[in-house]
């Protein structure tokens, strides 16, 4: 089979998760007041899922841009260390296909990438790794305007509850991690009593969740520095 149908078929999963939450996604991007070509230029340029609804979530409550684009910047940190990661997975391709390769890294996407290292040093890989992460893409940002749509036409009462994602999203993203390592879960409380702390003692709610997210951050390199 050809690099590229293999590709689609081993990103179609991920087509199938991505929809759902980047419908969601759309729809409280809507409620939050964003336009439907504001919706869909998030999504084209900043093209990550957590980082997007809680970018929404802080528009919904009138925070500035700094703050906004920090969080989302210190949120995102992490796809430094898996582009390190993919790019010497993927030493055999050439150079001109790795920096595209790269921007198209997501959680999921690089995690069915890792499973399948070995593509990487055949003929044609990177049309393997290439509609991967095209397929991703396009359901992301389809996604994203079917919500836009849908924040339009779908009863106030139905879409305001699917505010609720948001939140069972992060608990999704947090258990499974907290299951393998507690102090995953002392770094997520401390973060929260930070930004609570915080908003207490007259920070803006986006300066809050920036420190929050911060100094939570920078004690995980603390208390997980003996586990590693």
């Amino acid at each position: 089979m050809h690099m590229a149908q293999r590709g689609i078929i081993t990103g179609f999963p991920i087509m199938l998760g991505y929809l759902p939450v980047a419908i969601t996604y759309g729809v409280l991007a809507k409620q939050a007041g964003m336009t439907l070509l504001e919706i869909g230029l998030m999504s084209l340029m900043v093209y990550a899922g957590a980082a997007q609804f809680m970018a929404v979530n802080m528009i919904a409550v009138g925070t500035g841009i700094a703050e906004i684009v920090i969080a989302t910047f210190v949120l995102n940190f992490r796809h430094f260390v898996m582009s390190l990661s993919f790019m010497n997975q993927v030493r055999g391709i050439a150079l001109r296909w790795k920096l595209p390769l790269g921007l198209g890294l997501t959680d999921e996407s690089f995690a069915v990438s890792a499973m399948n290292p070995d593509e990487g040093k055949k003929e044609n890989g990177v049309l393997f790794y290439a509609m991967i992460f095209i397929i991703a893409y396009l359901s992301w940002f389809v996604g994203s305007i079917l919500g836009g749509i849908l924040g339009d036409v779908i009863p106030e009462n139905l879409s305001q509850s699917m505010g609720i994602a948001l939140y069972a999203m992060f608990i999704g993203l947090l258990v499974p991690s907290v299951k393998k390592n507690i102090k995953v879960g002392l770094i997520a409380i401390l973060s929260m009593l930070i930004n609570v702390l915080c908003i207490q003692i007259g920070f803006s709610t986006g300066w809050a969740i920036v420190l929050g997210t911060v100094i939570g951050g920078m004690s995980g390199i603390i208390l997980l520095k003996e586990d590693e």
